[in-house]
C-alpha cells in the first residue's frame, strides 16, 4: 500500500519526525531508513529503545497512528494512477494486500480510494510475527487468498518490501520509490522493474 497505491512515505516520514522531536528523540536520515517496512510494533519499539522517545512503544504508536489518520483525512496522497492499475489487475487476478501499515489505516486508506471491494485479503505486519524484510506478511497474505506464495505476484516500491516479497518466493514487479529508492542490490532481485504504476498491466505476470 505505502508507495504503491499512496505517496504516505514522506507522510510517515513527518508524522513521526515531528512526534519524536516534540519528544526529545532523534530523528535522522539513519532512523527514517531503520523504520522503513518496519511494523508497528517493531517502529513503536526502535523510537523507545534506540531513538530516546519516552513514552512506551504502545503510547508511540497510538499517538503516530492518530496523527497518520489525520493526515490522511485531510488529504489521501494516492499515487497518480493507482486506482487505475489496481483495478486492470484486478479484473484478472484476485488481489491481496500485505502491508507494514496498522490495519486501521489500511482500512481507512482502501474505504477512502474506494478500493476496499477489489481486495480479496489484506494483511498488516502487526497481526504476523516479523515485518519486512521478512516473508511473514506477504505469506499471510498468500494464506488469506488460498494461493500458494509462489503462484502469487507482488508489487512493491522498497528494498525492504522487495526482499519481502522474494523471500515468500513471489514474483516482484518493483516500481522503485522516487523519494526513498531501493538499493541496487534490492532492485536486481525484482523479476521486472517499471518506472510508474501507469506500465502496470495484468499480462506482466505468470500465470
Amino acid at each position: 500500500m505505502d508507495g504503491v497505491l499512496i505517496a504516505s512515505e514522506e507522510v510517515w516520514d513527518d508524522v513521526r519526525e515531528v512526534y519524536v522531536r516534540e519528544r526529545g528523540g532523534r530523528y535522522d536520515a539513519e532512523v527514517q531508513r531503520a523504520l522503513m517496512g518496519l511494523s508497528s510494533v517493531e517502529w513503536s519499539r526502535y523510537l523507545h529503545e534506540v531513538a530516546g522517545v519516552p513514552d512506551s512503544p504502545e503510547q508511540i504508536n497510538a499517538e503516530v497512528v492518530r496523527r497518520m489518520l489525520a493526515r490522511y483525512r485531510d488529504d489521501l496522497p494516492l499515487v497518480p494512477g493507482a486506482v487505475e492499475a489496481a483495478r486492470r489487475v484486478a479484473s484478472r487476478f484476485p488481489l491481496g494486500l500485505a502491508s507494514s501499515s496498522n490495519r486501521e489505516l489500511i482500512d481507512a486508506v482502501l474505504e477512502a480510494a474506494g478500493l476496499a471491494e477489489l481486495f480479496a485479503a489484506t494483511v498488516s505486519s502487526e497481526e504476523v510475527p516479523r515485518g519486512k524484510p521478512a516473508p511473514d506478511v506477504y505469506q499471510e497474505a498468500a494464506r488469506r487468498l488460498g494461493i500458494p506464495a509462489e503462484r502469487c505476484g507482488a508489487v512493491e516500491d522498497s528494498h525492504g518490501g522487495i526482499r519481502s516479497a522474494k523471500a515468500a518466493g513471489m514474483f516482484v514487479v518493483a516500481i522503485p520509490n522516487p523519494t526513498y529508492p531501493p538499493d541496487d542490490e534490492a532492485l536486481a532481485a525484482a523479476d521486472v522493474v517499471l518506472r510508474s504504476i501507469d506500465q502496470l498491466e495484468p499480462e506482466l505476470f505468470p500465470t
